[in-house]
């Protein structure tokens, strides 16, 4: 068949659905009923779902239309041959955006600070007295039928995995950083670049805020739409919003031109709504919370959940939050290849006493990438969660902040990074209180 525009053109077909965690779940409950559902995962889930390498892929090869999950890799060679027999492949986020009301929509992406300026910009809409609900990797997928967007702006979180698969761009598309991550998944920085800045790409017109950032402008060959660079927001918002950090100044700077742009008001109107809603902001769990103190007689530890740093740019943005003090990080975990030389060197050059506290495999070349700068001595390794948070803690003899900032995902030892956050919140509480 001709490649679908939206998810009415499935109706009757043979459908496959690649991937069962919250985007095929959630394609599934919108598609069940409709059509003939095909369930395939890489891993076997039971729930009637077939396993990839046991039959599933050659049951998606009669599918007229794949949608694929975004942990499946675009290159894989399995996706290529499905395409190549004939198969659509595309995804359930490119449906529901290529049938939405597209001037209602934001995406944003970013290396780090995505999750956050969603959820910004969604508040700021909301201040502004238009109902919004932010959407994707940050919660619900937006095609989620449990979800009523009648009459909402909608924001949308938008991986690198996602980016490439989307064939319109939204009115507004938001950049708030470029850096290295998932290059398991694309193959190379460059093609991690070339993917993640797919969505600016994407016909249809949209405007284009980007962070104003050196990493950025050195893709101006990637970027499309409409290009504004915003700069980061000096007035003291972040603060307001109960953000720490200065590269939360340049989220709240992208929200703010966002919610402005999707309005149709004044950046001065956006500002305005926003600081005078302030007390209603919540910022994200995982995102320097402090979830603990404990005060001894050589001083006070406090300890910090990062847990949404899943690769090195934000662990550097936290280190540079906590540049003063004695610090115990805690980092590691899936290792997908990316380089942590330049989270060594920062490592290495604390003048602060710092000891950085490795787990899994990514915690291994951490560890690694720091003997090689002669900085071994600063490394502790741990096994668990609860070796890690044991050993951060008795390093501080005298104070300091135990930082969880893993620049790394959690999928070596845990489902997401909320359930890594959970334990690590959860061990820190029992220890302290």
């Amino acid at each position: 068949m001709s490649r679908p525009t939206g998810f009415a053109d499935l109706a009757g077909r043979r459908v496959g659905l690649w991937g069962y965690g919250v985007e095929g779940r959630a394609a599934r409950a919108r598609l069940e009923g409709t059509c003939e559902l095909v369930v395939v995962d890489d891993h076997d889930l039971g729930e009637g779902v077939l396993v990839s390498a046991e039959g599933g892929l050659a049951a998606l090869a009669r599918c007229a239309v794949v949608l694929k999950s975004p942990g499946v890799p675009r290159r894989r060679a399995d996706v290529l041959a499905l395409e190549a027999g004939g198969t659509v492949v595309t995804s359930a986020l490119n449906l529901w955006l290529l049938g939405a009301d597209r001037s209602r929509v934001v995406a944003v992406t970013g290396t780090k600070g995505k999750s956050t300026t969603t959820a910004l910009t969604a508040f700021v809409l909301e201040a502004l007295g238009r109902p919004a609900l932010a959407t994707g990797n940050l919660g619900r997928p937006p095609y989620d039928p449990d979800l009523d967007l009648e009459g909402h702006d909608v924001v949308v979180e938008v991986s690198s995995f996602q980016s490439i698969d989307l064939e319109v761009a939204p009115a507004v598309v938001a950049v708030t950083s470029l850096g290295s991550d998932h290059l398991d998944w694309h193959g190379s920085l460059e093609r991690y670049h070339e993917d993640k800045l797919a969505v600016t790409r994407a016909p249809g017109e949209h405007r284009t805020l980007l962070a104003d950032s050196a990493a950025l402008r050195a893709c101006r060959d990637l970027l499309g739409g409409d290009l504004t660079w915003v700069g980061p927001e000096d007035t003291g918002l972040a603060g307001e919003l109960g953000l720490v950090g200065a590269h939360n100044d340049q989220n709240v700077a992208v929200a703010l031109t966002a919610a402005a742009a999707l309005a149709g008001v004044p950046l001065e109107a956006a500002r305005d709504a926003a600081r005078a809603h302030a007390g209603r902001f919540t910022p994200l769990p995982g995102r320097l919370t402090v979830v603990a103190t404990e005060r001894r007689a050589g001083g006070e530890v406090r300890f910090v959940d990062d847990g949404l740093a899943t690769s090195p740019l934000p662990t550097l943005a936290a280190l540079e939050v906590f540049d003063d003090g004695p610090l115990a990080l805690i980092a590691g975990g899936f290792d997908r290849g990316v380089d942590y030389d330049a989270l060594a060197r920062v490592l290495a050059a604390r003048r602060a006493p710092t000891w950085v506290v490795v787990t899994g495999p990514a915690g291994a070349r951490v560890a690694r990438a720091l003997e090689a700068l002669d900085a071994g001595s600063r490394v502790i390794g741990a096994a668990t969660m609860a070796e890690a948070v044991a050993r951060a803690r008795a390093a501080l003899v005298d104070g300091g902040v135990v930082l969880l900032s893993p620049a790394a995902p959690s999928f070596d030892r845990y489902r997401d990074w909320t359930e890594r956050s959970a334990d690590f919140t959860q061990l820190v509480r029992s220890l302290v209180d």
